[in-house]
Order: C-alpha cells, then sequence, then structure tokens
C-alpha cells in the first residue's frame, strides 16, 4: 500500500456531488466521504427555538425554563385551554396557545 497525503475528512463544502462519474458521488476506495443531511450543522441550537426555549411535546417539571410545550395545530380549544392551565402551575411556557385559549382561561 502506497503512503497517501489525503486526511479522511469532509471538505467544507457541503454540496453533493451530482457529477455522472464522479468519484466521489460513485464511492470509490481512497475517497473523500460524502456530506450526509445534517453536516455543519451546530449541535448546541438544534431544536432550539428564536425564544431561546428548546422544544418538547410535554414539559419536564424540574427545567421549565430550558424547555417549552409545544401544542399542535389540530388541537381543540378545549383540549388546549386544560394544557395551558396544567403549564401554568410550574410556570412553565407554551407555544401556539393563541390569544383565545388564554382569554378563555382569563374569563373562568
Amino acid at each position: 500500500m502506497a503512503p497517501t497525503n489525503r486526511v479522511a475528512a469532509v471538505r467544507k463544502r457541503t454540496k453533493k456531488p451530482k457529477g455522472i462519474e464522479n468519484r466521489v458521488r460513485r464511492r470509490f476506495k481512497g475517497q473523500i466521504p460524502i456530506p450526509k443531511t445534517g453536516y455543519d450543522s451546530n449541535q448546541k441550537t438544534c431544536h432550539l427555538m428564536p425564544s431561546g426555549f428548546r422544544e418538547f411535546p410535554e414539559v419536564p417539571l424540574m427545567q421549565n425554563r430550558t424547555y417549552a410545550a409545544e401544542i399542535a395545530h389540530n388541537t381543540s380549544t378545549k383540549s388546549r385551554i386544560a394544557i395551558v392551565e396544567r403549564a401554568q402551575q410550574p410556570n412553565a411556557k407554551v407555544t401556539k396557545a393563541n390569544a383565545n385559549t388564554r382569554l378563555r382561561i382569563q374569563e373562568h
């Protein structure tokens, strides 16, 4: 086996090669690896919302400053009210709670 000066690393260019005769796309032995989905994305900001909270379907009780519960778009108003009231006890943040739900909670 001949010595080589290549380093086993993915290039900075993250586009997948599309050429018909491209050695990297055809995965020939000795070529650089192909960048896969998610390559070069920051793991610290993964699943982080613009508000700084992490999206989570049900908020852990002790981590209400890190995670925010997200209500699905097809949840009924009755269920939304129950979810928001339950989230107010540990003072957790809820996204997609919409204004109608908050108004109905204040009426009760």
